[in-house]
Parts: C-alpha cells; sequence; structure tokens
C-alpha cells in the first residue's frame, strides 16, 4: 500500500522525516517496502497484512499514525453545496437477491456532471500511488479508495436498462466484458451487479464495458456496497481479473462507513466533473450486525506479554485506538469494538493493540532462557508404539492432505459428496471433501511407489478423519490405515502384532465381515470390542485408482479407541526350562473354510500344554481337489513342569485331527 506523506497531512499532522514515519509505523506492525521520492512528495511503500483491511487507505494510516502520536484525526468535512430535490426512489432502485454474498448496497445519483481531465492536485497525488489518470470521474473514485478504503463504483445512469440495480448470483453462460477489455464468462457461485436486463458489473471486482463512464456521459449512478471476501477472491481468481477494489473487498470494508464512503465520493465527482447530486440515496442494509464489546484483564495483559504494562497506559492506548475503554469495579477493561476494526474480536487481540502502540522494544530480552521439558503424555506415546512398530515391520509412514475427491469418496465409501464434510470449490477446485477414511489417500501413495518402480509397497498414516451425520453434525476423530501390495497374511500379521506390543494380553479377533471397499474383508475385535476393518482390496477400487498390482489388501483402526482402553501391564515370564515338542499338520479342506473355525476346533481339543497356535500357509493345485485347499498348522506344546514325551503329543495330536474331520471335514494331507 502507497501512501502519500502530503496526502497524509490532509488528516493528521506529520512533524516526522520519513525515515522516522517509516520506523515508527514498522514497529506498529506495518513495515517499509520502499521510500520514494517523487517531485515534492514523498511515497512510502507499506505492507499491510491481510487482517487490517482497515489500513488500506491514507485515512486508515493516519488513524494509526494519531493513536500513536496522541495527534488527532481530522476527517474530510463533507457538504453537498449543489443539490436537487428529488425522489430517488423514484430514479433506482435496489434489490439484493443474494444477502449471503452481499451485505449492504447504496446507490446515489449525480446529475450534468462535465466528464473530461481531472484537477491537477488530483492527478498528482493518484500518479503519487502508482495510479494513471483516467478521467475526473473515474479519478474521483479511485481517489475516494485511496482516502477512505472503500472502493465505489460509477456506473453511467443512462445506460442502465428499468433504471434498477439488482444483486445476485450469476447465472452459468452468462458473460461480460470488462472494462479492461477482458472477456469474462459468468458460474453460478459468482456475484453480479445486474440491471433489469443483464449484468453490468462483476460486484466487488470490476465494472463493464457497457455501463462504463465516457466522455458522453452525463448523469452517474454511484455504487458503494459491502462484498462477501471469499465471493471476491473466488471470482477474482476464477477469472484472472485483480482490481484494487477486489483487493480491498477480500480484506473486508467497514460496513457501516458505506453512507458517509458514497457522501465523500459524491463530494469528490461534483468537485471534479460538477453536475448537481440528488438528495438521498437508496441504502438497502438487510442485516446491520450488532457492536462487539471484548473484555481485557490487565493480569493477563501482563502475564502473556511477560512486562508490566500501567493499567492507565493500555486505557490510554486504547482510547487513542477508539476502543471506548472503561474500567469496571472488578479491575477488567471493557472495549468496544471500532466498526473498522473487523480484526478485534478477542482478549488477545486488544493485548496485541496495546503491545504494538506501547512499544514491542519495552519487551525485555535475557541472556539465558530456560526450557522445560514436558512429559509425554499418552496420545504421543501410542502414537510412538504404533510407528516403531510398523517401521519394524517394514512399512513407510504417510503425510498426506487432509481432502480426498468425490471419485474417491465414491470408491471407497459408495456415497457421493453430499455425504462427506466439504469446504467451497473456490477454497479447493478439485479435492474439497474432508475425507472420511484415510485409505483413498494412502491408495494414492501406493500407487505412486508403484509406477516408481517399487515392489512390496508398505504404507501407514496416523491422521484425523471426519464423519457427516445425519442430523448435519459431524464427527472428528483419528484412525490407523494400514495398506500393502502383499498377501493378506503379511497385513494380518502386522496389525495382530501391532495389537499386542500395546495390549499384550489382549484377545484378538479377525470376524469375517463385509467392507465396501474390499472383495474380502474381516472385522478387528480387540476384546470383544470392533476396533476396525482389514480386508483385500476389491478389483474396482484397485482399478478406480489406476493401481496396477495383483493384490492390494488394507486395515484401518481407531486410534481413539485404542487410546481409550486401558493398557495392560507387561509381565516379564521366566524362560523355559524344559523343551518344546512342535507338530505341523497340513489339512485338506474346503475353500470356503476359515482359519477361524480351524482355530476354534483346535482349542476345544487341546490340553493345557498348547502354548501356540500358528498358521504357516495356504497351498492350492495339484495334487489337491479342485474346490479344496491345503491349510499349513503348527502346534507347539511345551509343559512347564517336565520334558513332554512324544507318545503323549501323538495322543493330542489324534485327538485334535480327529475333532478337525468332524468339526470342519478336515482331511490330513499324506504328501
Amino acid at each position: 500500500m502507497k501512501i502519500s506523506i502530503n496526502w497524509l497531512k490532509d488528516y493528521v499532522q506529520i512533524t516526522q522525516t520519513a525515515q522516522q514515519l517509516s520506523a515508527m509505523l514498522s514497529n506498529m506492525g506495518f513495515p517499509t517496502e520502499s521510500i520514494e521520492t517523487i517531485g515534492d512528495d514523498i511515497v512510502i511503500d507499506l505492507e499491510i497484512t491481510s487482517n487490517r483491511g482497515d489500513c488500506l487507505s491514507h485515512i486508515g494510516i493516519a488513524r494509526e499514525i494519531a493513536a500513536a502520536t496522541g495527534q488527532e484525526l481530522k476527517l474530510p468535512d463533507v457538504k453537498f453545496e449543489m443539490t436537487t430535490k428529488k425522489d430517488i426512489n423514484s430514479l433506482v432502485a435496489v434489490e439484493i437477491a443474494a444477502p449471503q454474498f452481499c451485505g449492504r448496497y447504496n446507490a446515489r445519483v449525480i446529475e450534468g456532471v462535465k466528464v473530461g481531465p481531472s484537477p491537477e492536485w488530483m492527478v498528482k497525488r493518484l500518479q503519487a500511488v502508482g495510479l494513471r489518470s483516467v478521467n475526473n470521474v473515474v479519478d474521483a473514485t479511485n481517489y475516494a479508495m485511496f482516502e477512505t478504503g472503500q472502493p465505489p463504483h460509477a456506473f453511467d445512469y443512462d445506460k442502465i436498462k428499468g433504471k434498477k440495480i439488482i444483486v445476485r448470483s450469476a447465472k452459468a453462460g452468462e458473460k461480460i466484458v470488462s472494462i479492461d477489455g477482458t472477456e469474462c464468462e459468468f458460474s453460478p457461485q459468482m456475484l453480479v451487479i445486474a440491471d433489469a436486463q443483464r449484468p453490468v458489473a462483476i460486484a466487488g471486482v470490476m465494472g463493464g464495458i457497457e455501463t462504463e463512464v465516457s466522455d458522453s456521459t452525463v448523469n452517474i449512478l454511484l455504487e458503494e456496497a459491502s462484498f462477501n471476501p471469499l465471493c471476491v477472491r473466488g471470482t477474482s481468481r476464477k477469472l484472472s481479473l485483480p482490481s484494487d477494489a477486489a483487493y480491498r473487498f477480500e480484506r473486508i470494508v467497514n460496513i457501516e462507513n458505506i453512507e458517509l464512503a458514497s457522501q465523500r465520493t459524491a463530494q469528490l465527482i461534483v468537485d471534479a466533473a460538477g453536475g448537481k447530486i440528488v438528495e438521498g440515496s437508496v441504502d438497502v442494509y438487510p442485516g446491520r450486525p450488532g457492536q462487539k464489546t471484548v473484555e481485557l484483564r490487565p493480569d493477563r495483559l501482563n502475564k502473556l506479554l511477560g512486562i508490566d504494562v500501567p493499567v492507565q497506559k493500555a486505557i490510554d492506548i486504547l482510547a487513542a485506538l477508539k476502543f471506548e475503554p472503561r474500567q469496571t469495579e472488578a479491575g477488567k477493561i471493557i472495549c468496544t469494538v471500532p466498526n473498522w476494526r473487523a480484526d478485534v474480536s478477542r482478549e488477545a487481540d486488544l493485548i496485541e493493540e496495546v503491545a504494538r502502540v506501547y512499544g514491542y522494544d519495552k519487551v525485555g530480552v535475557k541472556e539465558k532462557i530456560s526450557i522445560k521439558i514436558a512429559a509425554v503424555d499418552k496420545r504421543q506415546k501410542l502414537t510412538c508404539t504404533v510407528s516403531n512398530y510398523l517401521n519394524g515391520c517394514g512399512f513407510y509412514e504417510a503425510i498426506t492432505t487432509t481432502f480426498n475427491d468425490e471419485k474417491a469418496a465414491r470408491l471407497l465409501t459408495g456415497k457421493d459428496a453430499k455425504a462427506s464434510l466439504a469446504v467451497q470449490d473456490i477454497t479447493r477446485k478439485s479435492e474439497n471433501l474432508l475425507r472420511s477414511t484415510l485409505l483413498g489417500s494412502l491408495l494414492g501413495v501406493v500407487r505412486t511407489n508403484l509406477n516408481a518402480g517399487g515392489k512390496d509397497v508398505r504404507m501407514y498414516e496416523i491422521a484425523d478423519v471426519f464423519k457427516l451425520l445425519d442430523d448435519g453434525g459431524h464427527t472428528e476423530n483419528t484412525n490407523i490405515s494400514i495398506v500393502c501390495s502383499s498377501d493378506f497374511g503379511i497385513l494380518k500379521g502386522a496389525v495382530a502384532g501391532l495389537l499386542k506390543s500395546i495390549y499384550p494380553n489382549a484377545e484378538i479377533i479377525f470376524k469375517p465381515a463385509e467392507a465396501y471397499w474390499a472383495q474380502a474383508g474381516a472385522e478387528i475385535i480387540l476384546n470383544s470390542k470392533p476396533i476396525g476393518i482389514a480386508g483385500v482390496m476389491s478389483d474396482k477400487v484397485v482399478a478406480g485408482f489406476d493401481i496396477k498390482a495383483a493384490k492390494i489388501c488394507a486395515a484401518e483402526l481407531d486410534f481413539d479407541s485404542l487410546l481409550a482402553m486401558e493398557s495392560a501391564q507387561i509381565k516379564a515370564s521366566p524362560l523355559p526350562k524344559f523343551p518344546a515338542i512342535v507338530r505341523d499338520l497340513s489339512l485338506i479342506v474346503d475353500e470356503q473354510t476359515r482359519w477361524e473355525n480351524l482355530e476354534q476346533t483346535i482349542h476345544s481339543k487341546a490340553p493345557q500344554e498348547l502354548e501356540e497356535i500358528k498358521f504357516e500357509g495356504i497351498y492350492r493345485g495339484k495334487p489337491i481337489a479342485a474346490g479344496k485347499k491345503s491349510v499349513t498348522v503348527s502346534l507347539r506344546f511345551r509343559d512347564e513342569d517336565g520334558t513332554l514325551k512324544h507318545d503323549i503329543v501323538d495322543g493330542w495330536e489324534n485327538s485334535i485331527v480327529s475333532a478337525l474331520a468332524g468339526n470342519v471335514g478336515a482331511e490330513l494331507r499324506k504328501a
């Protein structure tokens, strides 16, 4: 934002040099980009943060200087010397058809202007801040914008069809040629200013060439308005149409100042181009916001800044900034937020105001600082446990964005975009759905690694997911997602081992269950509580993500549920004194037979000496008949009180094999 010192002097007394003024403003939060001498003027280019739209004007900066120096702020004296008595409502009507995008619209009529060159003083000031002169009417609107921060727009009144202004959403396919010659095609997310027949301006961005002020213009329709910042920003970006007006609307203009800004702009137009102002204006203001008050606690001020600011000094600073502070009997300072300060809404904001005017240089610097190490909390411990274990199993951690597109959501959940939380597409054009599962993000990572030549790709992620509820609310919780391009046994072993590393004595069951994204799935149950889902990805999902792999397996666990469970104390056991006997059984069973059935049958006939049941693998092919599979099970027996004999284990084995034959039709494979 370029500021002319000569221009500033209209509103506040300047006694400092340009360098001193620059240093003062920098200390108040407005760093200087450059200082330039232009003729008899000096121009300071200031960096204005995006939350300080009130300072994108000379009056805004003058207000800051007045607060810092104790000077009086002098605002322009608005007087209408040349007016005409007509009913303004008979000349123009205004309708706000999209109040969510336009909070206020003010229309004023000026008759009998003579368009031509601008006064020299106006041209010099506009050129100093980087604007070229167009004509006296357009220059007056630009001057008003750089003075007040409120962007006006002047239409040729006689080119407005039906003498009506409608602020509405654009219709798909509507077009307009802007005053810079750009042909713009609208989408329904954009806001336009239309007359009774067609759009005449892009709201908050730029006017249209059909109604622009030209040498033949005699009557002016003057617009002052407040538009939704996100709508203006999205429209400006989509149309690749930046403007000084859009830059200000994106950073919020003072909606309460619109009538006064309209009067000031009208005065400048008449001063530069002659004419008479029709008394009154059409001011449509559907939802006037209430005035905000914010409390400040002096002890909190001092604690947050780390210095002692006298209470009266804090009150004086806030008063100079027009916050109208008053102290209660309890010692709190109650402030009424000025209507131009949209960035102030909480106590910390007031503390920042005091700090920047009081002086950041008064915050002391110590030669040494002390750092207190906080204890690792339960969530951090669990995160480290999960990461360390999965890293040990060969899984790499991925960190992806929180968003998915509708295609991914449909493939993994079967639901469209309406079933997901989303951000506006002007913020993210494609991937704008907050993900309800981490699997889509990880599948994208797996695809990238496979395309880069990776073979056995194993990835995991710990992150938040978001689910939309039927009542319109939503939940947010943390999940663990694991994906690999290998056999399901690898995934299942990693999940079971992970859960055992967290809860050593837990009972873990993989219960067959359906998952939308899986051709074969299992519900993961930990101590009788469902904790997640695992499975083999369906061919449709794999193809939908353009993954070229024979098999993709995945699991997703509820991290928050794991965190809520009480972890059992790990108990150390002495090394076994006596050797174990291991028996491997190759069982021929029907293809539909599940591991769960085999495991349950073995447990039903196993003695207490059975120490472990271990799945070794599956074989299909000759000489195994079609519709059958060979499952190899390893059984480990051990007696803590003595050495087992093989003939005793033979009896246990025969009993288990008989039970398997009777319960699941298992046949012991001979060769």
